[in-house]
């Protein structure tokens, strides 16, 4: 069986030597002043959650820049628009951006289309356009960027996917994620899988995230997420976001913040390299 490619780590001791690495990043590129990561993934997975769970972590408080929706049985995305959301640490402002779009969902009109997201994630988006489900955004609309230069386009496209039901993700859904993929490898897009809910996944995960890396279910699903969506192991992060609490955890931080590194530094990687792609 493949092993875990995370080592348990020390939680108490990682939280500020991963704040302060982040918070020390730079992009590699002169002409980038921050790095643009996109997430997209089926809706109620956690994106927004994921987002703001990210500034709670830097922040020391809870965050909700990112508006998220908790009524019950919802079952169209709430987020509607693509909005890029900075990420602050105290007052300074981090250099990488996380874009939110429309969820996907797996009947052909409903949810964000794929070419939409392809466009996202090369720039072609502007700030502020408003989804639809029936038409893609084409080079004719006031929304559409046709020139985007390398601070538009992203170089990180995050799937989020939601543990509690990976054994049930519908096969229309699971097209769309590899025709997705597949489109934006072709260009040499990284990928990675910030697996959500991973507390309501494994009952002992719930009762000590720090028993994540010694779970077999979330290594099982770990496996089962490679295998349907094609992202190897080692981009996939399992995570915890911030839901029902008040206060701020040090466990939830560590595995969001190692996330966000990972997820950071391929990006990075990435666009290092943009020009030859």
């Amino acid at each position: 069986m493949v092993e875990l490619h995370i080592i348990v780590f020390c939680f108490d001791r990682q939280k500020e030597a991963l704040k302060k690495k982040l918070e020390n990043f730079f992009p590699s590129h002169p002409d980038v002043k921050d790095i643009k990561i996109l997430v997209a993934g089926e809706i109620a997975a956690g994106k927004s959650s994921f987002i703001n769970s990210i500034n709670s972590a830097f922040q020391g408080r809870i965050s909700s820049r990112a508006l998220v929706n908790s009524a019950a049985g919802n079952s169209h995305s709430f987020t509607q628009k693509l909005k890029g959301f900075t990420i602050r640490s105290g007052k300074k402002t981090l250099p990488f951006v996380f874009k939110d779009i429309m969820g996907l969902e797996s009947e052909t009109l409903a949810g964000a289309q794929i070419e939409d997201i392809i466009n996202a994630v090369f720039g072609h988006v502007k700030e502020s356009y408003k989804f639809n489900k029936e038409k893609v955004l084409t080079n004719e609309d006031q929304h559409y960027n046709s020139d985007p230069n390398l601070s538009d386009r992203s170089f990180c496209l995050v799937y989020d996917i939601a543990a509690n039901i990976v054994h049930y993700i519908d096969d229309q859904l699971i097209d769309k994620l590899k025709d997705i993929r597949q489109k934006i490898s072709d260009m040499g897009i990284t990928q990675v899988v910030v697996m959500t809910k991973v507390d309501e996944a494994c009952p002992l995960v719930k009762k000590d995230l720090r028993k994540m890396y010694t779970s077999k279910k979330i290594k099982e699903k770990m496996e089962l997420c490679s295998a349907i969506i094609g992202v190897p192991l080692t981009n996939i992060f399992p995570v915890k976001n911030y839901h029902d609490e008040i206060d701020t955890d040090d466990d939830i931080d560590v595995l969001i913040l190692k996330a966000l590194e990972q997820i950071v530094q391929l990006a990075d990687d990435r666009l290092e390299n943009a020009e030859s792609y």
